[in-house]
């Protein structure tokens, strides 16, 4: 990829990419510049892309710095568009999409937050579930229940975080950390 695209010009629709780009940064050799490999990148993808068509190639930059160089790269070859980010405040689910287009009034769109996701969701009738969080059950000596958790503070912080991460979570209500009565 870094030595440039073997296909001829305007030959596809459109390109999609999962994690290719971020390889065209590091240099596997003595005489690899990134900054070059990824301007052949750009400029033969560019060549092999049909007018109006549109890229997009999702990456994960180790730095903010490595994320500017590969947008600058794409926009000095002729390329328009923008880097989205999903769920931006999130550690494990946050994903960049460098997003590319010929057309110079193309804007990017917006990635997605924690309550645009669920709230298209909701509408539509799909429900979202959280992704593996299922704990077992501790047996043996129940512990000793430590200061501050359980409380109605706690665990609307703990709701939130769980948002931002992307979840599906209850709304809060007044109901919100009460106690259940007991069952026979």
């Amino acid at each position: 990829m870094g030595t440039g695209l073997p296909f001829r010009p305007a030959t596809f629709d459109a390109c999609i990419s999962i994690s290719a780009l971020q390889w065209l940064c590091y240099s596997n050799a003595k005489g690899q510049i990134p900054k070059k490999r990824l301007m052949r990148f750009f400029s033969s993808l560019y060549r092999v892309l049909r007018r109006g068509a549109r890229a997009v190639l999702q990456f994960y930059p180790e730095t903010a710095e490595q994320a500017i160089l590969i947008s600058e790269c794409a926009a000095k070859v002729g390329f328009a568009g923008g880097i989205v980010v999903d769920y931006p405040n999130s550690t494990k689910a946050k994903k960049h999409y460098l997003v590319l287009s010929f057309d110079r009034s193309y804007k990017a769109p917006a990635g997605l937050t924690e309550g645009s996701l669920l709230s298209e969701a909701r509408q539509s009738g799909v429900r979202v579930d959280g992704t593996g969080d299922k704990k077992g059950g501790r047996k043996g000596k129940p512990h000793k229940k430590k200061k501050g958790m359980k409380t109605k503070e706690w665990i609307v912080q703990k709701k939130e975080t769980q948002r931002k991460k992307g979840k599906d979570v209850r709304p809060d209500s007044k109901y919100t950390a009460r106690k259940r009565p007991t069952r026979f």
